[in-house]
């Protein structure tokens, strides 16, 4: 996917989710393209392995130069997951995908905002990783790190002294969710592809300690997921034969996440109809209708509604609420965009809705993420005057190493920089946390992990969404 490819706009008040501008504190002229730059610049600050003479990131520096030793396989390089120092691979995928769909759908706009190197970049970054991890046709690194030992500790990447074990999936133990979707963020990795449809099973079965924290509900999303990206990137029919052939299109869903694809297939095959290259009517029928109720319920328009906090966000669980935020708003903007192509509109249970509709739902979600919300803070960190200072960040919350080279041990790290109550020593420019509660409500402190600790998995589609609304 890598080698395929000014405004400040008012913000006062959440546009088609019913605000009151009595409910909005912080108004601010919302510079989407600068959010844009320091949502790409957060990739930099994850990245592991040996880090590149034009690393914008000076407080990070080169960390898990064994990884992959212990296998004989080399495995630097990649992204640590969120706030700790494993690399997960299911998310990572999933990461990679979306930021590869932003840039195949935005790639001009971010071309204008000169951003489209950094977008590029960002995806090589990690693609150039998934490579290394997928040494031969039927074998697959899922993870580099243990999520238990890591989590006991409190140290910056160039730190680490938990063991970096690296777990993989392959004939004997299958994982068709991960290679699946491995073989999306790839576009063109037929064979892994082929090796989740071929040897079928959840990951978290064959590597059991990934579950732990990344256990997918699921493997048949991810392949349909990664059928249409394959059909998409090498028109071979093959892949669109397997997304039609399926017999199964995943029903009207509640999220679009890392775990659970399905509404991000939904419309990837309505544009397969909406561009005449599948019937309307069958089983493409049904994937389109049901991608589009699942954006009917995002718009509060639907049988089922998303929930909502009062002032107009998102709501659909505790833990890392804001991913599953900007995965819906990316779904409405390029849909809007497919809509607009074709002149159409969704007809919604209550309600028409016209591309402007999905448009003006992403730009409020958005809008409250970067600050219009009832507590006039952006919850993109290092974006506006107001911003969470505490993220649940481990490279974030201690002195960068290029400043101070003593050691901090694992323990040693929880004393003198997780528990002090204060800014990090290190802005994580670009990062958006899990967000607030269901009444608006966000407690910034880094020991509130389920609400304050960001993650690669949601700036990643929010990417797409900067850049079509600068």
């Amino acid at each position: 996917m890598a080698s395929s490819s000014s405004s400040s706009i008012i913000v006062c008040a959440l546009v088609g989710v019913g605000i009151f501008l009595g409910h909005i504190h912080g108004c601010v002229g919302a510079d989407y393209g600068k959010a844009l730059t320091k949502a790409l610049l957060y990739y930099e600050a994850q990245r592991s392995g040996k880090l590149p003479h034009n690393q914008r990131v000076q407080w990070r520096g080169d960390s898990g130069l064994q990884d992959g030793k212990d296998v004989g396989v080399d495995l630097t390089g990649g992204y640590y997951d969120s706030g700790d120092n494993v690399k997960f691979g299911l998310p990572m995928a999933f990461t990679l995908t979306m930021l590869s769909w932003s840039v195949v759908e935005y790639k001009t706009q971010l071309w204008a905002k000169h951003e489209i190197s950094n977008a590029l970049n960002a995806i090589k970054w990690g693609t150039d990783y998934l490579v290394k991890a997928h040494p031969s046709p039927d074998v697959l690194y899922c993870e580099v790190g243990d999520g238990n030992s890591d989590h006991a500790c409190w140290q910056r990447p160039e730190d680490m002294t938990t063991p970096r074990t690296a777990y993989r999936i392959d004939d004997q133990h299958p994982g068709s969710d991960l290679a699946a979707e491995a073989a999306a963020a790839l576009a063109a990795a037929s064979l892994l592809f082929d090796f989740g449809r071929n040897h079928q099973g959840l990951y978290q079965n064959s590597v059991p300690v990934a579950g732990q924290f990344y256990s997918s509900s699921g493997f048949q999303d991810e392949l349909l997921w990664a059928s249409a990206w394959l059909y998409r990137a090498t028109n071979d029919e093959t892949y669109l034969n397997y997304l039609g052939g399926s017999g199964t299109t995943g029903g009207t869903r509640t999220m679009f996440s890392w775990d659970d694809k399905y509404a991000g297939v939904q419309i990837l095959a309505a544009k397969l109809v909406l561009d005449g290259k599948v019937p309307s009517s069958g089983l493409w029928a049904d994937f389109k209708s049901q991608g589009e109720q699942f954006l009917c319920s995002c718009l509060q328009k639907g049988n089922s509604n998303v929930q909502r906090t009062p002032a107009g966000l998102l709501w659909f669980q505790p833990w890392n609420n804001l991913q599953y935020v900007t995965s819906a708003a990316f779904l409405a903007t390029v849909y809007s965009d497919y809509l607009s192509s074709k002149h159409a509109s969704i007809q919604c249970p209550s309600a028409r809705v016209h591309p402007s509709d999905l448009i003006s739902f992403a730009k409020s979600q958005v809008d409250y993420i970067l600050g219009s919300n009832p507590s006039g803070m952006s919850y993109m960190v290092g974006f506006g005057s107001k911003y969470p200072t505490q993220p649940h960040h481990r490279g974030a919350s201690i002195v960068s190493i290029k400043r101070d080279h003593t050691p901090v041990t694992c323990h040693g790290g929880f004393d003198l920089w997780f528990n002090r109550n204060g800014p990090n020593p290190n802005v994580l420019h670009g990062a958006v946390v899990g967000g607030p509660d269901p009444n608006d409500v966000y407690w910034d402190s880094r020991s509130n992990f389920k609400t304050a600790e960001p993650a690669t998995v949601t700036p990643a589609p929010l990417i797409g969404v900067l850049a079509r609304l600068a």
